[in-house]
């Protein structure tokens, strides 16, 4: 069991109990509000971070290690520090991937919950507080960066690579940092975007219909004579 389980799907058509309508959009917007929460809340934003960290860091001590081995002759004691070195940041480098990848798929799963209950019905009063419009463009601005940070070491470190100065083993770290910024801000990206196209089809679906009034039949023709 997670440690922070997502909220339960909605219950099925035949095992819907709640008493009125405004019980179940009550239900609705907690779900709605906590699976916002979940997506793009700040302790969400923290780990997104954390594992970006912990990704460049990994990358950064292999890399290292790599490069050391370029510095001069070999020697046994150089030998295994770069060994040890690769072996750490691998050591970093795996634990931090398999916590990106969970987290892609724990906000997917939250997704479809998410529309799971939003399909329910509509309550735009509340549903314009669940756009969270701060937590978004923090999501989107900051990935955005990443984005491009990643993007411009990934072409300038090549490009300003010189013969005989600069080897093939700092050009790789370069690229691979890079790579690492841009794939994790893009992955930001499709969050941020996601949840603004999630908030517009929340606020522009359509109501559920209108109860007929009390006496008159359910069509919009006349009785018909008795």
């Amino acid at each position: 069991m997670p440690r922070n389980p997502l909220p339960p799907p909605p219950p099925p058509v035949h095992l819907r109990t709640w008493p009125d309508r405004e019980a179940l959009l009550g239900d609705r917007a907690l779900a709605v509000g906590e699976l916002t929460r979940r997506l793009l809340g700040g302790r969400r934003l923290t780990l997104f971070l954390l594992v970006l960290g912990g990704l460049q860091l990994g990358w950064l001590i292999a890399g290292g290690a790599l490069i050391s081995l370029d510095d001069g002759p070999l020697d046994p004691f150089s030998l295994l520090f770069a060994v040890l070195g690769v072996c750490f940041g691998v050591a970093l480098l795996v634990p931090a991937g398999y916590a990106a990848a969970s987290g892609v798929r724990r906000d997917r799963a939250a997704r479809a919950l998410l529309l799971q209950w939003a399909a329910l019905d509509r309550d735009p009063a509340r549903d314009a507080r669940f756009r969270a419009p701060a937590p978004s463009v923090t999501w989107f601005l900051l990935s955005f960066v990443l984005c491009a940070a990643g993007l411009w070491i990934s072409f300038t470190v090549p490009a300003a690579a010189r013969p005989g100065t600069t080897t093939y083993a700092e050009v790789a770290y370069g690229m691979g940092a890079g790579l690492l910024l841009w794939v994790h801000g893009l992955m930001g990206l499709a969050k941020a975007v996601g949840h603004y196209r999630l908030a517009v089809r929340l606020l522009r679906a359509p109501g559920p219909p209108e109860p007929a009034p009390a006496g008159r039949s359910a069509s919009s023709a006349p009785p018909p004579p008795a």
